[in-house]
């Protein structure tokens, strides 16, 4: 870390994947493929939504959400990713770490309130089918997305701004974009209460929805359990299938980020932790989605044959 005067502190330093700098070329290859390839698969899946009536649902409605918020989330990472890549450590003003911070907490927060209302979708959709119409209308869906961009742009600024406000006396990030923990070991003196905040924002943010999630997966198990044939439970279960491995997949990278306790921190691990939620988990959401989703399969074979209809 470099030391230096609080008050020189303008501009810091992203040190990437500076120790491993012989793997760069080959590490962007790849990169830039999957954020492409992330891109199109999200950007598809929304477009394929929105333009088949039949998938004009509370649930594909939530879906084109995870995709919009998806690409946006991977967005405001990647760039400087691969900027770094190209040319080794690149420097960022702290306006502009505090800008991509908050995004970065804008849209992984929205994401996860909104795994949340999908959960919710699915308990009504299992528990409540005969009043799944009138309970999830567009009002209600629409205020629901609403909330989750609103608890996404609460835990951004307050988080954003008890951060950048505190002294800082160093300025090389050993990470590859303006994550929290790398930031922390920055900071002047006690750092203790940051951890604190760092804690309670993952708490309000993680956890709490991970306990909604959680409870509507238990009504929805003691439903399924309730219900008298084999292929009843079999059809309800698989409607919930897709998002729980969402979940899993979402909460087990940011759960293992954001509560471990700094004494056990490592850049290393914290990078490859986060290469994984910020790169992986957006390119598999809309495969697990369309992998296993028979209407989706649908209505992207009947796009194709149209498509194959207009080139012949």
């Amino acid at each position: 870390m470099i030391s230096m005067n609080v008050s020189e502190v303008s501009e810091f330093r992203l040190l990437g994947f500076s120790e491993v700098s012989h793997l760069h070329p080959l590490l962007f290859v790849v990169l830039f493929s999957l954020y492409i390839l992330t891109l199109m698969a999200n950007t598809v899946i929304a477009l394929i939504i929105n333009g088949d009536n039949t998938l004009h649902t509370p649930m594909y409605f939530f879906l084109t959400q995870l995709s919009c918020l998806d690409i946006c989330y991977l967005s405001v990472i990647v760039p400087k990713i691969l900027e770094n890549l190209m040319v080794g450590t690149i420097g960022i003003s702290k306006t502009g770490c505090a800008v991509q911070m908050f995004f970065f907490f804008f849209f992984g927060v929205a994401e996860c309130f909104l795994l949340a209302a999908m959960s919710f979708d699915r308990y009504v959709a299992v528990c409540y089918p005969l009043h799944y119409i009138v309970i999830m209308n567009s009002k209600v869906c629409k205020s629901l997305v609403a909330g989750t961009y609103i608890c996404g742009t609460a835990v951004g600024l307050v988080h954003t701004t008890i951060t950048f406000s505190l002294p800082f006396c160093g300025l090389a990030i050993n990470h590859f974009f303006c994550e929290i923990q790398p930031l922390l070991e920055l900071l002047c003196g006690n750092t203790f209460p940051s951890e604190i905040q760092v804690i309670a924002v993952a708490v309000f943010a993680i956890i709490g929805p991970f306990l909604l999630i959680l409870y509507s997966y238990i009504r929805i198990i003691l439903t399924i359990l309730k219900m008298s044939s084999d292929e009843s439970q079999q059809k309800a279960f698989s409607t919930c299938f897709s998002h729980l491995l969402v979940v899993t997949l979402f909460y087990s990278t940011a759960s293992s980020m954001y509560l471990q306790p700094k004494s056990s921190y490592s850049a290393s691990v914290n990078k490859l932790l986060s290469l994984s939620y910020t790169v992986m988990t957006p390119l598999l959401n809309p495969i697990i989605y369309s992998l296993r989703n028979e209407e989706v399969k649908g209505a992207l074979r009947k796009r194709w044959r149209k498509i194959n209809f207009m080139w012949k």
